[in-house]
């Protein structure tokens, strides 16, 4: 901006030439520390991590020095199945299937009414040779019969010493809106859809279900829901292995956070106890931080559960009745990852902000047994993003070897980035999307189901639509603080 020549006359001079200088020497510094790897165009790190991005010729994904990338798989290619590859890529997990080659299980977040982003094709022109009986859900076609819903999981085998995908197809079919999930410790995958679409909307079924994918099918695996895990806006999953306790994301303006309590660890359709998480220190807690401030970053709570009722919820008021219940509200749950002895989930929107929160959970020793509250899990607010260009909008999340959290940003406005955060909350930039930089506009689309191979060397991530699975090596071990 060019300044009147009047804001230099008299004592406004001697203001206006220091703010000159002190914006001046702000320059500098940002400058040497653009050059350091500490800020990253509309992104600055809080550490170092891998440095600067590096501008990707093909335009699609900036990677610091030394990384690299390949495209595992993209929309609209043709699978083994014959069916097209659907759109709209978002959570995913990795599986080991040998030496070699790894498995992802992939979610697709399609809508009911989004039939020609689905692997039926344009006017489910592939439809012919699918029975009804391998697909969940249905919707009636105006000009009559019914079609099945574009909704649900691409299976994906991998070769990681070639670099090459050699084989995909279709694995969950005919639900709604698949938006994250989590692994299993058997090797499937956890679907959850992101909707609470059914039959007062004109569909033949309810939706808002889990569903589980073994990693190792070669079709379409039966569409069973475990509706005992409640029907909710379901976001993403995650098991602890030590006890089988499943915890679960909501995707909500007023979340709650889930648990599961199962009969039977190794095969949750057999039933279990859906719990939702309180504060011991106050019934009902808003731990949102919008309207006034409830804790602050490395502040703890401790933490009971509430037994929830009818959770198959036919009103899809699960979280409304919770939180009356003395349940707290999070702000949009979205990824959860277990990390050892712990985990972190995501509230995109959370904050003074509402650029995002990253909550971590330390069970208790007695989780789930009738002793629980002498002992209890302990909750704390592990990040909160102050700062758009650090953090914004954080949403998949995984954990690194090294013990980082790895967040896949899901911004309103501007551009993604996979983000690192160390385990003392201090975070950096991993990848950048490099389409549509200039314009900041919707071809500069989300990151989604960030995950590791299981020897740690290869990171996959999916950009959303047009849906691209990449995978992404590197020198991991030169991080710097």
């Amino acid at each position: 901006m060019i300044q009147s020549r009047r804001l230099f006359l008299g004592s406004a001079a001697a203001l206006a030439l220091s703010g000159y200088a002190r914006r001046a020497d702000a320059l500098a510094q940002d400058e040497a520390l653009m050059e350091s790897g500490f800020i990253d165009g509309p992104s600055r790190n809080e550490v170092f991590g891998y440095g600067p991005m590096k501008a990707d010729p093909y335009r699609l994904l900036d990677l610091p020095e030394g990384f690299s990338y390949r495209v595992v798989s993209q929309a609209g290619e043709t699978m083994a199945d014959g069916l097209t590859a659907p759109d709209k890529f978002d959570g995913m997990g990795c599986f080991g299937l040998d030496e070699d080659r790894v498995i992802l299980v992939r979610n697709h977040e399609i809508d009911a009414d989004e039939f020609n982003l689905s692997a039926w094709g344009a006017q489910h022109r592939l439809l012919g040779g699918v029975e009804r009986a391998s697909v969940f859900g249905v919707y009636p076609d105006p000009a009559g019969g019914v079609y099945p819903l574009g909704g649900g999981t691409t299976t994906v085998v991998y070769n990681l010493r070639t670099g090459r995908t050699e084989r995909q197809h279709l694995s969950l079919g005919g639900t709604a809106t698949n938006c994250a999930g989590g692994v299993t410790p058997w090797g499937s995958w956890l679907s959850c859809e992101e909707s609470t679409a059914g039959i007062k909307d004109g569909l033949p079924q309810d939706h808002g279900w889990v569903f589980e994918v073994p990693s190792r099918e070669t079709g379409l695996v039966a569409p069973r829901p475990i509706k005992a895990m409640g029907r909710f806006k379901h976001e993403a999953a995650c098991i602890d292995p030590r006890t089988g306790v499943v915890y679960l994301t909501e995707d909500v303006a007023d979340s709650l956070f889930y648990r599961y309590l199962p009969v039977d660890p190794r095969d949750l359709h057999r039933g279990g106890r859906p719990q939702a998480l309180a504060f011991v220190e106050d019934a009902a807690a808003d731990s949102r931080n919008w309207d006034s401030l409830y804790w602050r970053q490395g502040e703890r709570r401790r933490a009971r559960w509430i037994d929830l009722e009818d959770v198959e919820s036919p009103e899809a008021d699960l979280n409304v009745r919770g939180h009356a219940a003395g349940a707290a509200i999070f702000a949009r749950g979205e990824g959860v990852v277990w990390a050892g002895d712990h985990l972190y989930f995501t509230c995109t929107s959370g904050g003074v902000g509402r650029h995002g929160q990253i909550v971590r959970y330390v069970p208790s020793p007695r989780e789930g047994q009738s002793d629980e509250a002498s002992d209890p899990g302990v909750v704390e607010l592990f990040v909160e993003a102050g700062d758009r260009a650090v953090l914004d909008y954080v949403d998949n999340i995984t954990v690194a070897p090294n013990g980082h959290v790895i967040g896949c940003e899901d911004k309103q406005v501007g551009v993604q980035h996979v983000k690192g955060v160390t385990p003392d909350g201090r975070v950096y930039a991993i990848a950048r999307n490099a389409m549509g930089l200039e314009a900041e506009d919707e071809s500069n689309t989300e990151f989604a189901g960030v995950c590791f191979a299981p020897d740690g060397r290869t990171m996959f991530v999916n950009l959303y639509s047009p849906g691209l699975t990449l995978a992404i090596t590197g020198p991991w071990e030169s991080f710097r603080a």
